[in-house]
């Protein structure tokens, strides 16, 4: 994989619905895969350190666990 490439997650199994991450020119792009249009684009560190704080559960109050 190039690493200009969408990388698809690796929890979104078959679904065409998941997050797609890719690098370019040192800046970490984030997608949706059913809306590719909008990307948002952040640095390598804040994006290493919102991940640490998703594997934290820091973000979990946000799930709405009973879907």
């Amino acid at each position: 994989m190039f690493p200009n490439e969408w990388q698809k997650s690796s929890f979104s199994s078959s679904s065409d619905n998941c997050v797609e991450v890719r690098t370019v020119d040192g800046i970490v792009e984030i997608r949706e895969s059913d809306t590719g249009e909008i990307v948002v684009q952040t640095t390598a560190v804040k994006f290493a350190k919102f991940l640490q704080g998703i594997k934290a559960g820091e973000f979990d109050h946000h799930a709405n666990l009973n879907a």
